[in-house]
């Protein structure tokens, strides 16, 4: 019986020394390619796999990062997602850093650059997870992010604060909800998406207590003062909050719930009256 595969010569000295220098350039190994699969994951291209990645993410994940990967998809939108070299990342941030809009309150484009390796790092790191590149071929890996500039953070002073809240309890279409906004803000801390996260049954009357939702799945009890409870209490049973205590507690008057908009609306009218120091930080 004859072999359909035809007798090959025993490969020369000088033949296995050039396959040895070749994979030593590669940084391969004979072991790396006996454990390499036969068939390979097709890689999809930033414009495909970013919609999986954004699908996947938390809400705030992805409300942080969707501009940056929206940003991705217009410079790399058609190449696969393992073209791009650290290098290349690199240039993209010096790239987005030149289109950035100037504010008094910027700092450098230091956040954005972070934002945007986050961003890069999120997206390589499900692609990992989904075995479509290995942890070595992670480019964003190999990209530091900026060292963080000392915060500029300060509190307001009293007589600003005080200049706040008269406006925004004497102006506008809800006066009454935006003076409850910021005095829940002024006794608690609490970041904005802890507000918006407010329930009914997170209130404790007998305690003076709120439950406060925030970042990071994070939990907390915190003391109110008597007034801010019956404030929150009065609010919750005139605007039908009480008829859904897992829904959000703070409302409009129609029982709509708020969102992110209204801080908007609420620092744009405190930019329009009498403040105009507020606008010079937005």
């Amino acid at each position: 019986m004859s072999n359909d595969t035809p007798d090959r010569p025993n490969p020369s000295t000088a033949d296995l020394d050039a396959a040895r220098i070749l994979l030593s350039r590669l940084g391969l190994t004979a072991e790396d390619l006996l454990d390499a699969p036969a068939a390979r994951v097709a890689v999809p291209t930033f414009r495909d796999y970013i919609p999986i990645v954004a699908a996947g993410a938390r809400p705030g994940t992805r409300r942080v990062y969707s501009s940056y990967w929206n940003r991705i998809d217009k410079h790399w939108g058609e190449r696969r997602i393992d073209e791009p070299t650290p290098s290349e990342i690199r240039q993209l941030l010096v790239d987005m850093q030149s289109e950035l809009v100037i504010r008094r309150s910027g700092r450098g484009g230091h956040s954005a650059t972070e934002h945007m390796i986050a961003a890069l790092r999120c997206l390589y790191r499900r692609a990992e997870e989904d075995g479509l590149i290995t942890a070595a071929a992670n480019p964003a890996k190999k990209v530091d992010k900026p060292r963080r500039p000392p915060s500029t953070r300060r509190a307001v002073a009293d007589t600003r604060l005080a200049e706040i809240v008269q406006v925004a309890a004497t102006t506008g279409d809800d006066p009454a909800l935006d003076a409850l906004i910021l005095r829940l803000h002024i006794e608690t801390a609490c970041r904005r998406g802890g507000a918006l996260a407010l329930r009914p049954i997170d209130l404790d009357p007998d305690q003076c207590l709120i439950s406060l939702r925030e970042k990071g799945d994070t939990t907390r009890s915190q003391p109110v003062s008597p007034t801010l409870m019956s404030q929150l209490l009065a609010h919750t049973n005139e605007r039908s909050a009480a008829a859904t205590p897992g829904g959000p507690l703070l409302r409009y008057r129609s029982g709509q719930r708020i969102t992110r908009r209204r801080y908007d609306y609420i620092w744009t009218r405190l930019g329009q009256h009498e403040s105009p120091w507020v606008v010079e930080r937005l």
